[in-house]
């Protein structure tokens, strides 16, 4: 081996590895669907997915959608990101909305101030089923929850859009089986070995932009459930309840109902990584109120056909 290739090998580092294995998953599940879809929260993890989707396909455009599940209880930091984003990439957004869910007698309306993230899974599998989407890209991570720690890099979908986990097809040596039957669909998760630190890392390394609420600012909230709720039309006051100003912010974005935030000064990404490494709690884990329903809570889920 000559100096320069000892000197090309060094600069190759697990960024550069997971980013690889990346950008390879997109590009096969593509060549082996005939219509894909990159499902995007405005989230970091989804941000990173869009980022390397966009750099697994340059100099050209994506050659599918973008597509956004609505819950219609969003910060409106992430939306304001998502639509400054999109419109900056000049790409093709989908939005699938859980109010027209309900407005359709889909699913139940929660109420004003209920949880709408479990009302997503509707939204989808109605929104893969009218565009007719064969594949789902999702940001998905095998450390955020052990349900999704059971989920293959392809995970294939029936008819219905329901997973089984004993039905899963095996990946030996990183060898993918993209094919499915007509009326199934695949959902392909590039970032299944990524870590939450990664995730950070890759953002400072490649600059890429995220909604301000993931950085430290002052924020009415409310503690519930031992969470800190940001206040909202959506999250009001309880009996008991008090207002608080603190310095918080947010780890995941989701429906604000059931997104915590947490107690902190990062107001940058170096500050973040250093928090991030030292954690011993996952993101969903810390801020989700979702997930704390049950021991299975995102497995029964994900059995239904959720992200």
């Amino acid at each position: 081996m000559t100096t320069t290739d000892t000197a090309s090998n060094e600069r190759i580092d697990h960024l550069d590895l997971l980013e690889s294995h990346a950008i390879f998953i997109i590009r096969e599940v593509a060549a082996e669907c005939e219509r894909p879809v990159l499902l995007f929260s405005g989230g970091k993890d989804s941000a990173v997915l869009l980022h390397l989707a966009i750099k697994a396909f340059a100099p050209g455009k994506l050659p599918f959608p973008i597509m956004h599940v609505d819950t219609g209880h969003n910060f409106p930091e992430v939306i304001d990101y998502r639509d400054r984003l999109v419109e900056r990439l000049g790409e093709r957004l989908i939005v699938a909305s859980v109010q027209e869910s309900i407005d359709k007698g889909r699913v139940a309306d929660p109420g004003p101030f209920g949880m709408r993230n479990r009302l997503q899974t509707t939204a989808l599998l109605d929104a893969i089923n009218e565009h007719k989407f064969d594949a789902a890209f999702g940001g998905a991570r095998r450390d955020e929850d052990k349900a999704r720690a059971k989920e293959r890099v392809l995970s294939f979908r029936d008819a219905f859009g329901q997973w089984d986990p004993r039905k899963q097809r095996p990946e030996l040596w990183q060898l993918y089986q993209g094919k499915v039957a007509p009326g199934e669909h695949l959902r392909g998760f590039p970032l299944s070995d990524w870590t939450e630190l990664d995730i950070w890392q890759y953002i400072a390394r490649e600059d890429i932009e995220l909604p301000t609420i993931y950085f430290s600012h002052q924020r009415e909230i409310i503690q519930r459930d031992g969470m800190l709720l940001a206040v909202s039309e959506w999250v009001q006051l309880r009996e008991g309840e008090v207002v608080e100003t603190r310095t918080v912010r947010f780890r995941t974005v989701g429906d604000a109902t059931c997104t915590g935030s947490v107690e902190s000064h990062a107001s940058t990404i170096e500050d973040i990584i250093t928090e991030t490494a030292t954690s011993t709690v996952s993101e969903r884990g810390a801020t989700r109120a979702d997930d704390k329903f049950s021991e299975t809570a995102m497995e029964d889920r994900k059995r239904e056909g959720y992200f």
